[in-house]
């Protein structure tokens, strides 16, 4: 529903302090995945871990405490109407005839409450339970707050976007809190790491200091992360149009910064869920809002296909949360793909990486130009399919070209379907090591068919232009 408020200010909190979690494609977030300057190696075994003691009294305190103080900030401290609930509204809520999808803003539904779900995850995930042992958290998180918590009527968007959304960045925050603090370290640069993470990840900070590990020494080597972690800091130029208008002549033009990281590796113990994460930014003065895209991939579970010096296959069944808000374009999704990811060795110079994915797309937020019940976007359900191929040579020239594409049925709206697609190249040359020069042109494209309006058919084409440098954290 709606928490506007104080979604505004998680939003701010989040896109200020944890940029790593947006990034720039739509349908999926592997194109890290597919960078062909990814080095081939033998598959490793999962490393020994510590299996955590379960905390369940603990865990349910603190999953009340993610109810409990947004729900105190709606009713007490911005006095809004929805926070004011009753017995009766509450006995109404619990109705399942009394379930029904809402008109909220886009922000709110597509990112505040995916953000909240999160907190119900991390809940549990920091007091000792698995991924999926946390997964349920979210889902009675969820219901809690669209029963009681709001006096309107829940809606399956909020329980749908909050759940789904909720595990992709709860476990993907909880991941990253744990990668940003050495155990090892001490003194200002270890309490900086501490405060970084718990903003990161505000349960795992608070299961810290709970727990006494806030700023203490520890040197066994299992009480860090030992994941790899790569990242890309882009900044640059860029120019896009609105609907179909001539990118030369009249397109909008003006800085840009983009993030990306790449956690774990796609091709190590890939039947641990989340053991490989694709994060990136996208931001600048330019647009309609200063952070503008969000996309989050996660593996699921890996099966290996074929394994050699020269010629990789494996599958990945990932987990993803799309978040897109420019002046030309939004969209919002939760969806799983089957992908299929290659790499070849083809000489001592030259490497390619090839990625085919496909899967339902649970619920997506699409544009709807003609608005229904004051609403300016449909909920939609349907498939989506990514495709993508990248070359280096001499670790020096890399190029690269992905599509995503989707097909989808408005479940809640205007009586419509929709076929979305984004087509994207990139040209990269490294003149300095860990420095590149990169120019990447492509376009986003909406097909609307409509059973009582006329249909639409636009066009969104960019340009970026950027230095990039590269490292190794």
């Amino acid at each position: 529903m709606k928490r506007k408020r104080l979604q505004y200010g998680l939003v701010l909190v989040l896109a200020m302090s944890n940029l790593a979690l947006f990034a720039q494609n739509p349908f999926d977030a592997a194109r890290l995945l597919t960078d062909s300057s990814a080095k081939i190696h033998p598959l490793k075994q999962p490393e020994k871990v510590v299996v955590p003691k379960k905390r369940f009294g603990r865990a349910m305190i603190q999953l009340g405490l993610a109810e409990l103080i947004p729900f105190t900030f709606d009713r007490y401290v911005t006095r809004v109407d929805y926070a004011k609930i009753s017995f009766k509204t509450i006995g109404h809520n619990l109705k399942l005839s009394s379930w029904t999808w809402d008109n909220d803003e886009f922000q709110t539904n597509q990112f505040g409450h995916p953000y909240h779900g999160s907190l119900f995850f991390s809940s549990f995930r920091t007091n000792g339970y698995t991924f999926w042992e946390s997964a349920p958290a979210v889902v009675v998180g969820s219901y809690l707050w669209e029963t009681f918590a709001e006096n309107q009527e829940p809606s399956p968007n909020d329980f749908i976007n909050t759940s789904f959304g909720g595990i992709v960045l709860g476990e993907t925050t909880y991941r990253l809190s744990n990668k940003i603090i050495n155990n090892r370290s001490r003194g200002f640069k270890r309490q900086a790491s501490e405060v970084l993470a718990f903003i990161v990840n505000p349960m795992n900070g608070l299961t810290r200091i709970l727990d006494g590990k806030w700023g203490k020494v520890n040197h066994d080597p299992l009480a860090n992360d030992s994941s790899k972690v790569s990242a890309e800091f882009d900044f640059g130029v860029r120019r896009y149009s609105q609907s179909n208008e001539n990118l030369s002549t009249k397109g909008r033009f003006g800085w840009y910064g983009r993030v990306k990281l790449l956690y774990g590796n796609a091709y190590e113990n890939y039947r641990t869920p989340f053991t490989n994460i694709y994060i990136n930014a996208e931001f600048g003065k330019d647009d309609s809002s200063s952070v503008n895209i969000i996309n989050v991939y996660g593996s699921l579970a890996g099966w290996r296909i074929r394994s050699g010096e020269h010629i990789r296959h494996l599958a990945v069944l990932s987990a993803n949360y799309d978040y897109i808000r420019n002046q030309a374009f939004f969209y919002g999704a939760q969806s799983v793909k089957l992908n299929l990811m290659s790499e070849y060795k083809l000489s001592s110079g030259v490497k390619m990486n090839t990625l085919i994915g496909l899967g339902p797309v649970v619920l997506a937020a699409v544009p709807d130009k003609y608005r229904f019940r004051g609403r300016d976007y449909d909920y939609t359900s349907g498939i989506g399919v990514s495709g993508a191929g990248g070359f280096s040579i001499d670790e020096k020239l890399f190029f690269s070209v992905n599509y995503r594409g989707g097909w989808l049925k408005t479940i809640n709206g205007n009586s419509s379907h929709y076929f979305l697609h984004t087509v994207s190249s990139e040209i990269r040359y490294e003149f300095l090591r860990g420095l590149s020069f990169t120019f990447e042109p492509g376009y986003f494209r909406l097909e609307g068919n409509y059973r009582d309006y006329e249909d639409v058919n636009k066009k969104y084409p960019y340009l970026r232009t950027s230095f990039r440098y590269q490292v190794n954290l």
